[in-house]
């Protein structure tokens, strides 16, 4: 007996000191001593299994259709899964970006699922902290408060002061959590297998969909690992003085307690309160939705989590982010693909959209395409009338919900996380502007990273963005630019030359071609009505051929040069713009065998339209007509 409980201890022991996730080790270690499941069990199984008598009694009896009795179920269900515990909380809150699990009512409560559990008493706190930096509190901090000021799911924060006088946060993890939430996970694993086993509707593998939160779950656990996001965090923007991001105290910071910086600030939705300090709170809102999309679209390491605790504004104006527990990568390819489906979007191609969603990993490849298409349509094109940037992000994300739902769309983990970003960045900034809509505040940067960008998958998306068929689309360069210019970090520079490449590109050759029979029709119709203007003060035998009608040439049906001259005087509004960026690529453009390659057929087409006219004006001639006859 004394042996078992030696192995017993061994094993629980071995839980705690799990550094990362790993199913198997957690099914050796649980399977082997069932005793332990038994009161987790009936604390979690008999609420589940009554709930889900409930919703089955109400599905039979099809009380369920009745639309006020099934958000009631998807209450209980939210608030159970609350009270259940960590394990459960994050399980709801990963349900709640997967439109393609879950139905759109328990989606948008589980949505409402609140990270937060009732404090731990301080003196537990205060011996895990002894425990792990190795010694007595009073030699570790000039200062620790009594009680925490906010408590959560994995843990809760102690005011604090160095010894030297300055301002921390003592972020102290939940005792017992890990062994708490590897059990809970045993559990939900196990069940998540059964369902995946005997319900035939799920499409989704839901025991990946655990270990993917097991594993997540297990890094926000590890508070050296946060410690590293925060790090990498404030290194990527470091080069915006508008970002703020706590130093993290490495020598007071172990795997259950993380010492960062305090930054005394206010929450964003507190709108008379940040005024008050003199800061404009849509200016910030503005700065943390370039800021989100820097990190997802540019770096692909994005702040998972931007609930109101986790942005203030501090009183010198800058946007404090907190909390880099949930940090989420992307990959470059999926990076462009996510620009390729906006250009797309704007574009209405909801064929080539669906194939992005298949590129991205929505969709697998065998899945057929053709009903999902005009279901795209559906959901898109009514919002889509009054151009991107006045969508309604969450009202298209909940009707794009439920297409996931009803086709065989699986989303991957990181666009979940992007899902769940959005939409709270995006009530946060409504809290402070009714009227604002995230995808408007977010297409001047998706412009500036499209005419910027020399990325080859993106060039390509530029022209698909510029091309209708073969027709260039003026308007369309003109709407980037224009949005581009609202983003601060335009650089001119870069712009005019990744235009010039864009120009100059094997890509343009069909826009080159464009530019010239423009100018050809231009030069030409310039020309002929010089020479008409001429050949009117000339007396009427002496005019030349194709001359003595005075009537106009038909320019009007001449494609104009006013767009070229239009986007000049574009470019010349432009902050910053000064004709010395133009000037100073003269030779450049002087070396260009594009550019001279153009020249010859801006000449070679003034050359056959003076040959045309000419063969024209000595066939309608009347006199010349008889003295060929003569001839003859």
């Amino acid at each position: 007996m004394a042996t078992t409980n030696s192995k017993e201890l061994s094993d629980f022991l071995e839980v705690a000191g799990l550094n990362s996730y790993d199913p198997a080790t957690i099914t050796r270690i649980y399977a082997g001593h069932p005793q332990r499941l038994l009161r987790r069990l009936w604390q979690t199984l008999v609420p589940i299994a009554l709930l889900l008598l409930g919703v089955l009694s109400d599905k039979f009896t099809g009380r369920l259709k009745n639309t006020a009795i099934a958000r009631q179920r998807a209450k209980q269900a939210s608030n159970l899964l609350a009270d259940l515990g960590p394990a459960f909380i994050k399980a709801g809150q990963a349900l709640s970006t997967r439109p393609d699990i879950v139905p759109p009512l328990l989606l948008e409560e589980l949505a409402r699922l609140q990270d937060q559990l009732p404090a731990f008493p301080s003196d537990l706190a205060r011996a895990c902290i002894e425990e792990d930096l190795g010694a007595p509190l009073d030699q570790l901090f000039g200062s620790l408060e009594p009680e925490p000021i906010s408590a959560a799911s994995l843990g809760q924060v102690y005011r604090g002061t160095l010894k030297d006088g300055r301002a921390v946060a003592v972020k102290v993890q939940r005792p017992g959590l890990r062994e708490q939430i590897t059990l809970d996970l045993y559990i939900v694993r196990n069940i998540a297998g059964w369902l995946k086993s005997n319900i035939g509707l799920i499409r989704s593998d839901l025991v990946a969909l655990i270990d993917e939160l097991g594993k997540r779950v297990f890094e926000e656990m590890d508070y050296f690992n946060e410690a590293t996001n925060a790090e990498n965090f404030a290194r990527l923007h470091a080069h915006n003085k508008r970002i703020a991001v706590p130093a993290i105290y490495r020598e007071l910071t172990s795997r259950r307690v993380l010492t960062m910086e305090w930054m005394e600030g206010i929450k964003l939705t507190r709108l008379e309160a940040v005024q008050a300090m003199g800061v404009d709170p849509e200016e910030l809102v503005e700065i943390g939705v370039n800021c989100s999309l820097q990190q997802l679209l540019e770096h692909g390491f994005f702040h998972a989590d931007p609930h109101p605790g986790n942005l203030l504004a501090l009183a010198d104006g800058r946007l404090a982010y907190l909390d880099f527990g949930m940090m989420s990568e992307v990959s470059r390819e999926s990076r462009t693909g996510l620009i390729r489906a906006v250009v797309h979007l704007v574009n209405k191609n909801f064929d080539a959209l669906s194939k992005d969603f298949v590129s991205l990993g929505f969709l697998a490849k065998e899945v057929n395409l053709a009903p999902i298409v005009p279901a795209f349509e559906q959901v898109f094109s009514e919002a889509l009338e009054k151009g991107v940037s006045r969508m309604d992000f969450k009202a298209v994300t909940d009707d794009l919900s439920g297409v996931m739902y009803k086709f065989p769309f699986q989303v991957p983990p990181y666009y979940a996380l992007i899902i769940r970003s959005l939409i709270t960045l995006e009530g946060i900034a409504l809290s402070v502007d009714r009227d604002f809509k995230i995808l408007g505040a977010a297409y001047p940067y998706f412009a500036r990273r499209l005419l910027e960008d020399a990325d080859p998958d993106l060039r390509q998306s530029l022209k698909e963005m510029l091309f209708d068929g073969e027709v260039f689309k003026w308007s369309r360069l003109e709407n980037l630019i224009l949005s581009a210019a609202k983003q601060q970090q335009l650089d001119l520079d870069n712009l005019l030359d990744q235009t010039l490449d864009f120009l100059f590109s094997a890509k343009a050759g069909l826009l080159r071609q464009q530019l010239v029979n423009a100018a050809v029709d231009q030069l030409d119709g310039a020309g002929w009505r010089l020479l008409q203007s001429v050949g009117r003060r000339l007396p009427a035998r002496l005019r030349p051929p194709g001359l003595q009608s005075a009537s106009s040439s038909n320019s009007n049906l001449l494609l104009s040069l006013g767009p070229i001259r239009e986007l000049v005087a574009i470019l010349s509004k432009l902050p910053g713009f000064e004709p010395q960026l133009l000037t100073k690529r003269l030779p450049r453009l002087l070396n260009e065998p594009s550019l001279r390659q153009m020249g010859v057929d801006l000449a070679k087409g003034l050359a056959e339209r003076s040959v045309v006219r000419l063969v024209r004006d000595v066939l309608t001639d009347p006199s010349l007509q008889v003295q060929i006859k003569a001839a003859a």
